[in-house]
């Protein structure tokens, strides 16, 4: 059987977020991480690369034009605070960018596109253990699709997205694809290579 006979059984990822839900669900998680902190002075957002960075920064808009003041915004690369760093191919050192006042004594607010097995946040906080001391770190995921494998849960959550191992849940967002939607798809030898924005 050629590639082309094969990919025509193989099923189209289908969505269960489009832009306006995905636009829907960051302005709830702007207005809970408010209602949670009692206004947007002790929060920092920290998006972990790459499409979290992204999130990061769309919530930190919502929260802006509903305070009126902007919320230090900022990345954190965890690549190699990873447990699994030597058991996956090499990738690239993303950026971290601490806003210039620190995290000392904040609210840290990570943010990430999908909650998974839980290593990834895992390693984040080990990469602000050696940044500096928050008041409290929180968690916001535009999706959660189970399987933790470590005791790590979110504090803000856009969809609750329960899932098979045998699924690949892919996040697109307009800054790096073009488009915002989020995706689930079975996963094959073609949807099965490392993609930006895939989660398997």
């Amino acid at each position: 059987m050629n590639h082309a006979q094969s990919d025509a059984h193989t099923p189209a990822p289908r969505t269960v977020l489009d832009a306006s839900d995905i636009s829907r669900a960051l302005t709830r998680i702007a207005h809970e991480i408010l209602e949670r902190n009692r206004g947007a002075d002790p929060v920092v957002l920290l998006g972990i690369p790459t499409r979290g960075v992204g999130l990061a920064a769309r919530i930190s808009a919502r929260i802006a034009a509903v305070e009126g003041q902007s919320v230090p915004t900022g990345s954190l690369d965890v690549t190699m605070y990873r447990d699994d760093i030597g058991l996956k191919p090499p990738r690239g050192l993303e950026h971290t960018d601490i806003p210039p006042d620190g995290i000392d004594g904040k609210v840290v607010v990570l943010v990430d596109d999908v909650l998974f097995s839980g290593r990834t946040i895992r390693a984040a906080l080990d990469a602000i253990g050696d940044i500096g001391r928050p008041r409290a770190v929180q968690l916001a995921v535009l999706v959660d699709r189970g399987h933790r494998e470590l005791p790590i849960r979110a504090d803000y959550v856009g969809k609750n997205l329960p899932t098979s191992l045998v699924e690949r849940v892919t996040v697109h967002l307009t800054e790096y694809d073009g488009t915002d939607a989020v995706l689930i798809a079975d996963k094959t030898p073609s949807t099965d290579k490392t993609a930006a924005g895939a989660k398997a």
